[in-house]
């Protein structure tokens, strides 16, 4: 499938979820419309490996169309089921009942069924407690289908849902739906949600052009990026993951250059993005067994598997990504002093907690690891707490690469915004400031980074190969010494180092004068002549 197609079937999707939603907010329609994205997902990938577990046996639907082939054989072969839902899952990792399958589902709306309501419900509840090999316990649980926002009673639900999953699969149908293709609807429908939350976006999604640059520099080679990207990843973590779109993009540019990941970690507070994270790592087909998500407070550390004490035991990742919170107000207790993610740096002040995750994620790096992490540009200069903590780091050679980047760039916010690279062992004893704040497209909602498609400057390109290559350009990007900087007071101000103000032009006094002297004998020749004629007529001569 083209980039036009995906773009188009996400375009489709789109305008059936601003057709249908009616007066009910984007934000609940959006879980409800991805979710069923989800089910379509779920449904062809298992019956194209059923199809291949039967073989001959896969029942031909020509004589009822109206069932699903899966239907049909557990009708005829009862005996058999369990044997075959056991092979399912070893093979696939997970198992849907005949009357689950989007086929199925897609048939009692079309032909607007009473039960539709019902039979989703206990789709979602088997898909949640007894499908897949590892537990999915609440994957739809802000998915309520009882709400009233559906319609005030059991027939007035059901009827908005036979609408929506007819017209969700009349959209599909002319369109291939593998892996990618849905995942990478998944992620358009995400995109645009985003766009019509405003502020409430920058809890869930990170645009896919941000979400590239901080992917293809943790893949890069953390001591020499010159080397180009790594050929294996055995982990990767984002402690703030939204929806995952981070996580997906670093996989997706480590499979670009047939390079893999090991496993994906991600964090989550917000239990409808925990949820969308994990279906979002399914539709892209990244199995059960190759992620690990956790619904949990980052800042206050609950996950289990980060508490460990024990050195040896300790988890640390070879690359990390996050866009976190900006400034968010939390509560930096004595017990959090004392916690060994801030027992060396100090505490980040209780206005803004940007540092606070930093020093999380850093804490979980791979000594031959890279960070970057995406935060507003106080960071950078802001005192007190912040800057004894940013002093630790830059004495510690922990901060490798400081980029600014346009205004406006986000949904959430249209203060610009810095990429921090951060390693624990850096060959370059000096720190690259890009100054990347000029190199946009100006849009009408939110700036854009230009890719280089379609001859326009490729402005992502440009950031990541001067990380790279440590490129230095006038008015672009600069290498500066750890000395100077303490010159500055630790002040990361990326104006400070690279200015992106025009030099004044050199001003000739000797030529300014001579013209000068020039436009004053015109003008004195000119009002002899005026004169000339004001005394032929007997008027006032001018002075």
């Amino acid at each position: 499938m083209t980039d036009d197609q995906q773009k188009e079937l996400g375009k489709i999707l789109w305008a059936i979820a601003d057709q249908l939603r009616g007066a009910m907010n984007a934000d609940d329609f959006r879980d409800y419309m991805l979710s069923f994205l989800f089910l379509r997902y779920l449904s062809d990938n298992y019956e194209i490996a059923a199809k291949k577990e039967l073989g001959r046996d896969y029942p031909d639907t020509i004589a009822q169309p109206e069932d699903t082939p899966l239907a049909l054989w557990y009708a005829a072969n009862p005996k058999d089921t369990t044997r075959f839902e056991a092979q399912m899952r070893r093979k696939v990792h997970y198992v849907v009942k005949p009357q689950h399958l989007w086929g199925s589902i897609a048939q009692l709306a079309r032909v607007q069924s009473s039960d539709l309501l019902k039979t989703l419900q206990e789709g979602f509840k088997f898909i949640e407690t007894e499908s897949f090999e590892t537990t999915f316990q609440g994957l739809f649980s802000e998915i309520n289908l009882s709400s009233e926002k559906l319609g005030k009673d059991y027939s007035a639900r059901n009827a908005k849902l036979c609408a929506i999953v007819t017209e969700i699969n009349k959209g599909l149908q002319q369109f291939s739906t593998d892996e990618d293709v849905l995942g990478d609807a998944y992620e358009y429908l995400i995109g645009e949600f985003a766009a019509g939350s405003g502020k409430k976006a920058g809890e869930f999604y990170t645009p896919q052009q941000i979400s590239t640059i901080l992917s293809r520099i943790v893949t890069l080679d953390s001591q020499e990026p010159k080397t180009g990207v790594k050929k294996k990843l055995e982990s990767v973590f984002d402690f703030a993951c939204g929806s995952g779109s981070l996580l997906l993009n670093v996989r997706n540019q480590l499979r670009k250059h047939s390079a893999s990941v090991g496993k994906i970690y991600g964090q989550e507070k917000n239990i409808t993005t925990y949820n969308l994270c994990r279906m979002n790592m399914l539709l892209h087909g990244v199995k059960d067994t190759e992620f690990e998500i956790f619904h949990g407070d980052t800042l206050t550390n609950d996950w289990d598997m980060l508490r460990e004490s024990n050195p040896a035991k300790k988890p640390y990742f070879d690359a990390i990504v996050a866009n976190p919170p900006f400034s968010l107000r939390w509560e930096p207790t004595d017990a959090l002093g004392d916690d060994v993610r801030f027992k060396s740096h100090g505490l980040a002040p209780k206005s803004a907690a940007d540092f606070a995750f930093l020093l999380h994620g850093i804490n979980f790096l791979k000594p031959e690891g890279t960070m970057a992490i995406i935060l507003p540009h106080g960071v950078l200069f802001r005192g007190g707490a912040e800057e004894r903590i940013r002093r630790k780091l830059l004495e510690d050679g922990n901060i490798d690469t400081v980029i600014g980047l346009p205004a406006n760039l986000f949904y959430s916010t249209g203060i610009p915004v810095c990429i921090l690279v951060l390693k624990k062992c850096k060959k370059p004893d000096d720190v690259l400031f890009i100054n990347a704040s000029e190199h946009f497209e100006k849009g009408k909602r939110q700036n854009k980074l230009r890719d280089g498609k379609d001859g326009t400057p490729d402005d992502i390109g440009k950031i990541v190969e001067t990380y790279q290559h440590r490129n230095e350009e006038t008015r672009y990007s600069r290498r500066v010494s750890l000395d100077e900087i303490a010159e500055n007071d630790y002040n990361l101000n990326i104006s400070r180092y690279v200015s992106t103000a025009v030099a004044e032009e050199a001003i000739d006094l000797s030529a300014v004068n001579a013209k000068l002297i020039d436009l004053e004998k015109s003008v004195n020749y000119a009002k002899d002549a005026h004169n000339a004629y004001l005394k032929e007529l007997g008027l006032p001569e001018l002075p």
